[in-house]
């Protein structure tokens, strides 16, 4: 695939984009760069090789989920400097 300066400004053009004409040389020729790098890996036998999702063996190790007491609504409330029997108040931020 080869990448032009027209390529290039319709991209930007689709993508809401500015770009000076040094720009979109440079861009052409980053692009350009990418997909011979893409055509290069393309050029390798896979045949055999299985598909991996993730670059190590390393799995999720969280622990597991327990159950344990919480905080009283009482104690949670008892250092706020205003609520009302439930909840705590805070200042108004959106006024309608």
């Amino acid at each position: 695939m080869e990448v032009t300066t027209q390529l290039v400004e319709k991209l930007a053009h689709l993508s809401r984009l500015y770009f000076t004409d040094d720009e979109i040389k440079g861009y052409t020729s980053d692009l350009q760069n990418m997909v011979s790098f893409v055509d290069k890996l393309n050029e390798l036998d896979t045949t055999g090789v299985e598909p991996i999702l993730h670059m190590g063996d390393a799995f999720n190790a969280l622990r597991e989920d327990e159950v344990k007491g919480s905080v009283s609504r009482e104690d949670a409330l008892l250092n706020s400097p205003l609520t009302d029997t439930e909840f705590f108040k805070v200042p108004t931020v959106i006024k309608k």
